[in-house]
């Protein structure tokens, strides 16, 4: 029998290392020391590996990476429609393979596996939108790499990528501040997900800073506990502005605030967050704060291969940040 031909991913599994590091280290590139390029060069010697630089070691780099999601995100959000196709589409231009399941709400809460995680079709795996304790919890049981994406739970901890939310929020609520309102709601379900709540946190935060009141009837809720939209309840006292926890909510609001009497932004101001199409939709479009959609799949791909690649890297939570993009909703009001 022939013996099989050692590759790199032998050689990075030997010195627990990345396969793109055994890969610069025995191309001549930069990226590595000196020491390890030598200590790299050295083991794939005694390995009787020969470095060739042909296709054959750019295909062993292709990795089948899994992307799961919840039902109700991504048949009731457009914005993580968005996410998921960018994802595949920066997947494919890696040259790596991407494979979508949608978990069924039936299946999370039975917590019953993903067929790609099951059948072991996947090498990694992109959790896209907050999901159960439990269903984390149970996917972390299989030892895969795993990311969070544009989510993080405090209790099952995996590295995550999300954008600036509690940044993000509380620019948005300075941004009415400045433009003189003082009674400012917040439009969110914060139990929801982490988002939601680094949203209140951001807003909250501004609140106090300012030295305004911040009231528990300003806290409105927009999700039922399965995560599905409900209809907005007006507070007693309205308020002046609405810092919505996105642009879909922002979106709602509007229409609801215009059934009601109320002009925007003569009466009302409101604010959103994601800059996602329901902003340009709106009448009058909505001021929110843009995530960098681009820079988060980004950063999503380059940290999950790396952690297929090898199994000890570690980044924690990394924050992408974004930008307030003005439009039409926010009135100055006050001297």
């Amino acid at each position: 029998m022939s013996r099989k031909p050692v590759t790199m991913s032998d050689v990075a599994k030997e010195l627990n290392l990345s396969t793109v590091s055994v890969s610069k280290a025995l191309s001549g590139k930069d990226g590595v020391s000196d020491a390890v390029r030598k200590m790299i060069i050295k083991k794939a010697g005694e390995m009787g590996y020969t470095y060739t630089g042909g296709k054959k070691e750019t295909e062993e780099r292709r990795h089948n990476i899994g992307i799961i999601v919840s039902e109700h995100f991504i048949t009731k959000d457009a914005y993580y429609s968005r996410l998921y196709e960018k994802t595949m589409m920066m997947l494919t231009d890696a040259g790596q393979m991407g494979m979508l399941e949608i978990i069924m709400r039936r299946s999370e809460k039975s917590l019953e596996p993903p067929a790609l995680i099951s059948s072991n079709q996947i090498e990694g795996v992109i959790v896209l939108g907050q999901m159960s304790k439990n269903y984390l919890n149970m996917l972390k049981d299989y030892n895969l790499p795993i990311l969070y994406m544009d989510f993080y739970d405090e209790d099952v901890v995996e590295d995550a990528v999300i954008s600036d939310s509690v940044f993000g929020s509380g620019m948005l609520t300075n941004y009415l501040i400045h433009k003189g309102h003082k009674d400012i709601a917040f439009v969110g379900s914060i139990s929801s997900t982490s988002s939601i709540m680094d949203r209140y946190i951001g807003y909250y935060r501004a609140m106090l800073s300012a030295g305004l009141t911040v009231s528990d009837d300003w806290r409105i809720e927009d999700r039922d506990e399965e995560g599905d939209f409900i209809g907005i309840e007006f507070p007693k006292k309205m308020p002046t502005a609405f810092v919505c926890n996105s642009d879909a909510v922002a979106f709602n609001l509007v229409k609801k605030l215009q059934e009601k009497g109320y002009n925007v932004p003569e009466d009302v101001s409101v604010v959103a967050f994601d800059n996602f199409i329901y902003a340009e939709m709106s009448s009058p479009k909505i001021t929110t704060y843009g995530v960098d959609t681009d820079a988060l799949v980004k950063n999503v791909i380059r940290i999950i291969l790396e952690k297929v690649e090898n199994r000890d890297y570690t980044v924690g939570r990394v924050l992408v940040s974004g930008t307030l993009v003005e439009r039409h909703s926010v009135k100055k009001i006050g001297s």
